[in-house]
């Protein structure tokens, strides 16, 4: 009996002229966005590669020069674009995709193209990831607003329950129909999408497709659970109006005001301070150091070194003190950094803790969170390259300051070989696993199981205790 409503629901669901408008438009949304996103991102790869090679190249030419003058010369690393950026560009475009590296300085990110456009391109920047997040719901709520409280309106309802069929086998039929009436939509979208990570993976494309494969099952689970909010209010509402009212209040909540809340409650209660506050504050701590961390001393340094070498003069040192003392200014500016941005960086996972917590409001929030990390744009591995970056820039720095301490003396004018340079390795960046992802969004996980089951236990209910009249 199932198969027959199911049939039935799916044959009248694309039969509706509305459905097939309302469908041929978030689907030429949808398939535009992964269009537009896949182009930009496949041109981003380019641009890096090309940015890479020309900075390794500059790098390689400075000629004969100081190892630590080379050290402020500095080289760029560049994040590359994960193959699900195309889907959901997440925090990208606000926090950079590039970072200079130098000694003493551990600097802001730069390509941040959210600087660079105005309010309208901001807002009207339309992603895969905002098409199934936002107008996929409120298809599913036109096909099923109406699902049994238009039933029961034309009076149908108690006639099909006369025939023997159960209210959740009605019910299931009908949410399977409209499943069925969506995968005419996702289905092609989502060999589209496939096809593209496999088209736009610089290297294998194992790791994306399972990347994809997760990030489809999580926004398979999203919209299950709106078919089942809707077939509950469907049952209990009133009349078929009465229910699209109520459904499209909570899309609006969810979509809408959950989103907005979160920002506002995160930024109250773990508040960040401004740029020119951190900068402020750095270069206070830069020159006059912390309790518990102090400026090296240069003539400190220089007098333990004169006894541990036992010598008395600067000159005798069968190593430059001067690189010395350069890498204890590193390893002081690195207890800097890590305050700080340790500090800052804690701040933010905060602020994301909260959103995650608030999914228990709106699911969005947790299939937003989780789909920004599948993607690889989220603030977690913007964090992850950083912190893989900034390392970089510290064993690079402490190379170069050993090559002035073990090839030089005190005193004397030392220029590295050219051959120097290419001999640093440059900087390469694997971003983490999956698996890595999925343990960080664990709350996440949870939040939008607990909506899915909730989702599932309250049709059930309703749908036991709906009126036939």
């Amino acid at each position: 009996m199932i198969r027959h409503i199911v049939r039935k629901e799916f044959m009248d669901v694309v039969r509706d002229g509305r459905f097939r408008w309302c469908a041929a438009l978030v689907g030429a949304l949808l398939l535009v966005s992964l269009g537009t996103g896949w182009v930009q991102a496949r041109n981003a790869q380019k641009e890096l590669a090309a940015a890479q090679a020309t900075a390794r190249d500059h790098w390689e030419s400075q000629g004969e020069k100081n190892p630590h003058s080379a050290a402020h010369y500095g080289v760029y690393a560049f994040k590359p674009r994960l193959a699900l950026s195309f889907v959901d560009e997440g925090v990208d475009s606000y926090t950079g995709t590039s970072v200079f590296l130098e000694a003493h300085r551990q600097n802001d990110f730069l390509l941040r193209p959210a600087q660079d456009a105005t309010p309208a391109q901001r807002i009207g920047a339309l992603t895969a990831a905002q098409v199934l997040q936002h107008l996929v719901p409120l298809l599913i709520i036109l096909l099923t607003f109406g699902a049994l409280a238009g039933e029961r309106e034309r009076g149908t309802l108690r006639q099909l329950l006369a025939t023997g069929v159960g209210r959740l086998e009605l019910a299931m039929g009908k949410a399977l129909g409209a499943t069925a009436a969506l995968a005419l939509l996702l289905v092609p979208a989502a060999v589209v999408g496939a096809a593209a990570i496999v088209v736009g993976s610089p290297g294998p494309a194992t790791s994306p497709l399972v990347r994809g494969a997760v990030l489809a099952g999580i926004y398979l689970a999203y919209f299950a659970t709106f078919i089942g909010l809707s077939l509950a209010v469907s049952a209990r509402a009133p009349s078929a109006r009465a229910a699209l009212v109520v459904l499209l209040a909570i899309w609006v909540v969810n979509g809408l005001v959950a989103p907005r809340v979160a920002v506002d409650l995160s930024k109250w209660l773990y508040p960040t301070p401004s740029a020119i506050e951190f900068a402020h504050t750095l270069e206070q701590e830069m020159a006059n150091g912390v309790e518990g961390v102090d400026r090296p001393d240069r003539a400190a340094v220089t007098q333990n070194l004169l006894a541990q070498y036992g010598v008395e003069r600067t000159e005798d040192l069968p190593i430059n003190a001067i690189g010395v003392f350069l890498q204890e200014s590193e390893v002081f500016g690195d207890q800097i950094f890590d305050r700080n941005y340790g500090a800052l960086w804690e701040t933010f996972e905060r602020q994301g803790y909260v959103h995650e917590a608030l999914a228990v409001t709106a699911p969005l929030l947790a299939v937003r969170t989780l789909s920004m990390g599948l993607a690889g744009t989220d603030v977690e591995q913007h964090r992850h390259f950083a912190g893989a970056a900034e390392q970089y820039r510290r064993d690079l720095v402490e190379r170069l300051n050993g090559e002035l301490t073990e090839n030089s003396r005190t005193g004397e004018v030392y220029l590295a070989s050219a051959d120097l340079w290419s001999q640093m390795p440059p900087f390469r960046y694997d971003a983490p696993e999956v698996s890595w992802v999925l343990k960080n969004r664990a709350l996440s996980l949870l939040m939008l199981g607990l909506w899915l089951a909730g989702a599932f236990v309250v049709a059930t209910y309703a749908v036991r205790r709906a009126e036939v009249a």
